[in-house]
């Protein structure tokens, strides 16, 4: 198996996830020629993707979905509650999905399990190859016991590290957004990220990318510090997301 990443952030998300001849995009958050840009950027074409998995409805995750599906003939796999506020969906092959059921595409076995975020019905992913297992959690304003259970023993992990609490507070974002983002069901502060890796922590786990990093109240290297200090590792030897380049193929 290997993953990489199209970018990550707030103004728009992509991750590939490959295993034998089948690859699949999580999410795309960009608009049609920037997709096919980054896409190619992995030696990739649109038409070498056996489908699109989405995570929830927000615009970052899936404001490109349904063009890219649609032109290129993918089919895109998400929740009920995802697709009933899905837009520009017109003659899209869809798949719905259970949250808590997994299901293949051709060498890919994924798990979907539900998080708590501020929208309909959103989910993350594990994605496995019967040998390997990668799991994603970013958009989630806390962890649960389920979503640990989901990514115990998980070989890789992309991990939200979306903001510091500190610049969260003393930004620019409106008291309401700060409430939103810093809450329970907004996205995980480096601090948070830090506590659920060290639960999730184990000797096989071989890579951990933090992913999701605010351009606005945080920085990768406040990222870095705290995962870092759980990984007993350099600061720079965690990896980052970026948001222009997300990050490039990396093989479990």
């Amino acid at each position: 198996m290997r993953f990489a990443s199209l970018g990550s952030g707030s103004d728009g998300n992509g991750l590939v996830v490959e295993a034998g001849s089948t690859r699949v995009l999580m999410d795309c958050g960009f608009g049609l020629a920037d997709s096919q840009a980054r896409l190619a950027r992995l030696g990739l074409q649109a038409s070498d993707l056996a489908g699109i998995v989405v995570t929830h409805e927000h615009g970052d995750h899936l404001g490109g979905v349904g063009r890219l599906a649609r032109k290129h003939k993918l089919t895109v796999w998400l929740t009920a509650g995802t697709l009933a506020m899905a837009q520009d969906f017109d003659g899209v092959a869809v798949q719905v999905i259970d949250s808590h059921a997994a299901f293949a595409v051709d060498a890919l076995d994924i798990q979907p399990f539900p998080v708590p975020h501020d929208a309909r019905e959103p989910v993350q992913y594990v994605f496995g190859d019967g040998n390997r297992r990668l799991g994603v959690l970013t958009d989630t304003g806390s962890s649960t016991q389920h979503i640990e259970a989901m990514l115990a023993g998980v070989d890789a992990l992309v991990l939200e590290c979306n903001h510091d609490a500190a610049m969260l507070e003393n930004g620019p974002y409106p008291a309401s957004l700060k409430r939103r983002v810093g809450g329970r069901f907004g996205h995980l502060e480096n601090g948070q990220s830090a506590a659920l890796l060290d639960r999730l922590k184990h000797d096989k786990l071989q890579c951990v990318m933090a992913a999701h990093v605010s351009q606005k109240n945080n920085t990768a290297a406040l990222a870095q510090r705290a995962l870092a200090g759980v990984l007993d590792c350099a600061d720079n030897d965690v990896r980052v997301a970026c948001q222009t380049t997300g990050f490039d193929w990396i093989r479990i």
